[in-house]
Formats: C-alpha cells, sequence, structure tokens
C-alpha cells in the first residue's frame, strides 16, 4: 500500500526532529532561565521558529543592548532563508499564494535541502509532501520547547550527553546529499574557508552568512556542468 504525499514527507521528516528536538528542549530551558514562562517560550517557537535565532535572542534579551542589535543579529543568523526561498521557488511555483506564505514560514535547512533534492531528481514537489515535512518537524519543536521550559534546569547542558553532535551530523549528511554535483568540493571548500575567516574576523553570527554568499556568489559565477543544465531548465 502506497503512502499518501503527507505521510511520505512526516517520516522524511521524522529524523531531523529525534536530531533537533534536544535544541528545541535546550531553548525552552533557556527561555524560562531568562524569564520567560513557559506559555512564552513555547509561543516563541511557534512564531519565530528559527532554533539558532531563537537562542541568540533570548541570549541577547538578556543583556543590556540595544532591540536594533538583537534584530541584526537575529537577520545575520537567519540571512539564509532568503537565499533558500529564491533558491526553493522554481520547485513550488505551483502553490497558491496562501500555500507558498505557509511553505515560507515552515522553511527549514533540512526542509529546504530536501526539498531541493526532491525536485531535482525529478520527483514532484507537491504541498501535501511539503506541509507534511514541515507539520512533523514544527508541531514537536513547539511542544518540545513547552517541555524544555518545564523541566528547566533539570535538563542542563545537551553536550554532557553527547547529543549536541546530532544535529550538525545531521546536517553534515544534508550537505553531502549534494556531493554528486558539479563544483561540490570547490564550492564547500571557499564556503567553508570564507565562514572561518568572517568568524576571526567579523565574529558570529555573521559569519554564518558570508560563508553562505561566499559559496552561492561562487557557484553563480562558475559554468554548470552539462549534466546539470537539463534540470536547470526543467526548474524554470
Amino acid at each position: 500500500m502506497s503512502r499518501s504525499p503527507f505521510a511520505e514527507g512526516a517520516l522524511k521528516a521524522l529524523p531531523v526532529i529525534i536530531s533537533a528536538g534536544p535544541f528545541a528542549v535546550l531553548f525552552g530551558a533557556v527561555a524560562v532561565a531568562n524569564g520567560q514562562t513557559v506559555a512564552e517560550a513555547a509561543l516563541m517557537s511557534a512564531t519565530v521558529y528559527a532554533g539558532a535565532s531563537q537562542l541568540v535572542g533570548i541570549e541577547l534579551f538578556g543583556q543590556a543592548v540595544p532591540m536594533w542589535v538583537v534584530i541584526l543579529s537575529i537577520l545575520a543568523v537567519n540571512f539564509r532563508h532568503i537565499l533558500y526561498s529564491a533558491a526553493l521557488t522554481p520547485f513550488i511555483d505551483h502553490f497558491t499564494l496562501p500555500q507558498k506564505l505557509l511553505s515560507f514560514f515552515l522553511l527549514t535547512d533540512p526542509q529546504f535541502a530536501e526539498a531541493v533534492a526532491r525536485g531535482e531528481s525529478g520527483r514532484e514537489v507537491s504541498f501535501p509532501w511539503y506541509f507534511g515535512f514541515g507539520a512533523m518537524i514544527y508541531v514537536p519543536w513547539v511542544a518540545m520547547s513547552a517541555l524544555g521550559g518545564a523541566l528547566g534546569s533539570v535538563i542542563g547542558n545537551p553536550a554532557d550527553y553527547g547529543i549536541d553532535v546530532l544535529l550538525p551530523i545531521y546536517f553534515l549528511g544534508l550537505v553531502l546529499g549534494f556531493r554528486k554535483r558539479g563544483n561540490f568540493l570547490l564550492i564547500v571548500a571557499v564556503s567553508a574557508v570564507v565562514s572561518v575567516a568572517a568568524q576571526h574576523v567579523v565574529g558570529a553570527p555573521w559569519h554564518i552568512s558570508i560563508g553562505a554568499v561566499a559559496g552561492i556568489v561562487l557557484a553563480a559565477l562558475l559554468p554548470l556542468p552539462p549534466s546539470e543544465k537539463s534540470v536547470e531548465e526543467v526548474a524554470r
């Protein structure tokens, strides 16, 4: 019996929330420790829905810094999502406007990688599949944020249990999923070197976006391998 597109997307996202869940719990604990209630922590997860930005925002809220610094810091962490949206658009152009708005709200790193990989393989990125993938991450993320807030200091640092490596390992797997694409090693190497250099020169969290932009600019300047030209034409 074949699965529905929604169920297929939800099952595909299951490893993501297993690896990202501890960080949602950590955010809830940190948020409550910084003065938020459990409900406020859950609301922030439900509305901001960006793990790194949520942690950056919480840490800055507890310091005497201007609000514009908080906003710019969060923008720096999430700037890559603007680039994600542009790259994803050809594969979801058939969505209705409300579907596109919801899709961009649910857009995360793994959602982007899986959707693009699916589209480039020739399979349809349908809204039920996309929504199933996103819902499987979004709903548990909010619930686990509330759980983390309720448990508070009992959780401690994920590094103490070794679970802090789960999400980086998953992201590494996503990157390696594109290893067969032309210019992969060169683009990844340049992006990594620029990101590390930017971390030392400019500092976090700007190094994330600077490294991403460097990789994207290089990819745009390099000629597209012949084997991938047909894929680009289909996407258009």
